[in-house]
């Protein structure tokens, strides 16, 4: 056994110290620190990339073909069959506005589906007055599916420039050339009846006792109507409440027959004191059973 303090024997030179050196030392403080390992792992391959693509870029042939690639590629993927649209189908008009719609768009198919303004294309077809609204699709097949809802014509409007078909709103639908044409319709006349066409179909709808009389509505200085009737009967209707001077009017004739009278016209526009227009004759009868006018004088 060796004495405890007796040297070791050295090995074949002086023994390696294992602390680090400075500079390892160093840079394993530096690598323990987060900031430097996400520099290090991200931003030193970013730099890399980087100066690569800016030394390839800087020649402008090369930037030229890189476009050019990548805008054959686009054209390419574009212009393959299944984003061809080939038919166009309108949907949910008539015929005569489903020619109309197809000349509107006028559309030169085939053509892709990523070269169609959808937004375009349906601001085109809503502009027209007979379309209320318009959805276009593009469908299995290539098929480009316009879906219109057309307006439906509600009144006949006579102006100056002839006759027009509105809808419910008030909207303009088509022009009409004769009042035959669409005798299902209600006829209103005057400036402005176009903007207050919801009130003349309330007075209408309200008037239906008396719509075998009803010859239509008349807008008078663009606040109130005068409804028509025949035998060239006038009723001043009021610019407030419409349509209960109408029925007010209608149990009045139910009780009275008052429609039936000799009468030019009833003015309603003051609710409590209706003024009647009599005819002549029936004027010149209520002056002579008044004494007003000698018998004879009546009679000539």
């Amino acid at each position: 056994m060796q004495s405890l303090g007796r040297p070791l024997p050295r090995a074949d030179g002086p023994r390696r110290d294992p602390a680090p050196s400075r500079w390892q030392y160093r840079m394993q403080r530096l690598w323990l620190t987060p900031l430097f390992r996400v520099l290090f792992r991200v931003g030193l391959p970013l730099l890399v990339v980087g100066g690569i693509t800016t030394a390839v870029l800087q020649s402008d042939a090369r930037r030229a073909a890189i476009g050019q690639s990548f805008a054959d590629l686009r054209t390419k993927f574009e212009q393959r069959p299944e984003f061809r649209v080939s038919l166009l189908s309108v949907e949910g008009a008539s015929r005569d506005l489903t020619d109309a719609v197809r000349a509107k768009l006028a559309l030169k198919l085939p053509q892709s589906s990523f070269d169609l303004n959808m937004d375009a294309l349906r601001q085109k077809a809503e502009s027209m007055d007979a379309v209320a609204s318009a959805e276009l699709r593009v469908r299995a097949g290539g098929v480009l599916q316009v879906v219109v809802t057309e307006r439906d014509p509600a009144a006949i409007w006579r102006t100056d420039a002839g006759l027009v078909l509105l809808d419910a709103t008030g909207h303009r639908v088509a022009g009409l050339l004769a009042r035959a044409d669409r005798a299902d319709l209600p006829l209103v006349a005057g400036q402005g009846a176009d903007a207050a066409m919801p009130e003349a179909l309330a007075i209408l709808d309200a008037a239906q006792p008396v719509a075998t009389r009803l010859r239509g509505l008349v807008r008078m200085g663009e606040r109130r109507w005068d409804l028509v009737l025949d035998r060239d009967q006038r009723i001043l209707l009021p610019s407030e409440n419409p349509v209960a001077a109408v029925e007010r009017l209608l149990a009045l004739d139910q009780a009275e027959k008052l429609l039936d009278r000799d009468i030019l016209s009833i003015d309603l526009r003051n609710q409590d004191r209706p003024a009647l227009r009599l005819a002549p004759f029936a004027m010149n009868e209520l002056r002579k059973a008044q004494g007003l006018v000698p018998a004879a004088e009546s009679d000539l």
